[in-house]
């Protein structure tokens, strides 16, 4: 370590005097904090996630993160956190939220896939309302409950920092739905948020009137995840009304949802005229031939800002999947498609062939790959996407981080 040696040796200090050094906790902090070697104005984030599957390692507690949190206190370089899939309870939030109140320097907090229930996500939303470093908060995973969620939805209220949350898979329902979509309409710091797979039994699709409300508003958002909300044409329609006089939004995430090809053309029409849109994810939806009909109509005739679009498992026969690949012709800006889980035929991979061997679709911006056999050609699967790896990062590099997730590529807010 050559900037800030002598915090780095307080901290490394502190943390071999709470605990006997062959306590395999503060050995894992140690070798974490070691590894880092760019100590300087940015930080370093302190990995401690357990769901690393290569080298075994001890999950955090509730006890370990009290020691933890101790000496963080004396480590300002340490300005991110990483305890996803571990042990933490309502316990731990409480230190955590305790840390949050008093903490001044850290930016980004992982608590993705642990075991923090409806207190303690009103302890860490709490906390949120006087904090006034962290910037990006990850809950992903954790059963907090539509109670939970409406802790944060408050917190959007009045926190006036935090500019990325993630509250996927946290069983929120309808009514912490609504809230945030209103909290957004106030809300001028947050720039993006994941509220994949609510739980939802009203099928009238009242959350995505309310989300669409907001984005008329809302001028700071630049990343929506809609994902697994039992969206359907209805809902899609509402979305593209409002994206007609929104300016800021680049990422939509419209993915496991019910929408068909009715939807799609309003899609169509809306990327006619939309000029902020950069990534469309539609993935395992039913946009079928005539949905990827409208979308390589807007492509290849008028949209010229949609950078990345994701079509995988839409039940798209060879000719939908030609029309997408004869729009990229024509259509300069669109660098990233991704369309595997369709139905392949000879012509739709001969197309998708001829775009990767003429240059003008590169092999890390889709996530099939052509290969002959007997002279026919075919299309394989690559590990490309836009979130392969939104739960989980592989410590090898098999794949080339901006081919696993291109957003991360061509919109950093979603780091």
């Amino acid at each position: 370590m050559s900037v800030l040696p002598d915090l780095h040796l307080h901290y490394v200090q502190a943390c071999q005097n709470l605990s006997q050094p062959e306590n395999p906790f503060i050995a894992r902090v140690l070798q974490e904090a070691d590894k880092n070697d760019e100590i300087g104005t940015k930080g370093i984030t302190l990995k401690l996630a357990g769901n690393n599957h290569l080298v075994p390692v001890p999950r955090v507690t509730d006890d370990d993160l009290g020691v933890l949190v101790s000496v963080l206190g004396q480590a300002a370089f340490v300005t991110g956190l990483d305890l996803a899939y571990n042990l933490l309870t309502d316990a731990g939030a409480k230190t955590m939220a305790t840390f949050l109140q008093e903490n001044s320097s850290l930016r980004y907090l992982n608590l993705m896939f642990n075991d923090i229930g409806t207190s303690g996500a009103e302890l860490i939303a709490g906390a949120l309302h006087s904090n006034q470093s962290l910037v990006h908060l990850r809950m992903t995973g954790n059963k907090i409950g539509n109670q939970g969620g409406m802790f944060f939805a408050s917190m959007l209220t009045i926190n006036s920092t935090l500019e990325k949350l993630d509250l996927g898979d946290c069983d929120v329902g309808l009514q912490c739905l609504i809230a945030t979509a209103l909290a957004l309409t106030q809300n001028k710091s947050l720039k993006a948020i994941n509220l994949n797979r609510p739980l939802l039994n009203n099928k009238q699709e009242e959350t995505t009137v309310h989300i669409a409300r907001m984005l008329r508003n809302n001028s700071s958002l630049v990343e929506l995840h809609l994902g697994k909300h039992g969206m359907k044409n209805f809902g899609v329609e509402r979305l593209c009304e409002a994206l007609y006089r929104n300016s800021t939004l680049k990422y939509l995430d419209l993915s496991c949802n019910n929408i068909i090809c009715d939807g799609v053309k309003f899609l169509g029409e809306l990327l006619k005229k939309n000029r902020t849109l950069k990534i469309l994810d539609l993935d395992a939806n039913r946009i079928e031939d005539v949905g990827a009909f409208y979308l390589s109509e807007a492509l290849a005739m008028q949209n010229r800002s949609l950078e990345v679009l994701s079509v995988v498992k839409n039940n798209i026969t060879g000719k939908g999947l030609v029309a997408l690949a004869q729009a990229m012709q024509s259509n300069m800006t669109l660098s990233h498609i991704y369309i595997w889980g369709n139905k392949l035929d000879r012509n739709s991979c001969v197309a998708f062939a001829e775009l990767i061997e003429f240059g003008r679709l590169e092999p890390g911006c889709t996530d099939v790959a052509p290969y002959q056999v007997d002279g026919e050609v075919f299309l394989a699967e690559q590990s490309h996407g836009l979130a392969r790896h939104r739960f989980w990062t592989p410590r090898c590099a098999a794949v080339a981080p901006g081919a696993a997730n291109a957003s991360l590529e061509i919109l950093p807010v979603s780091e």
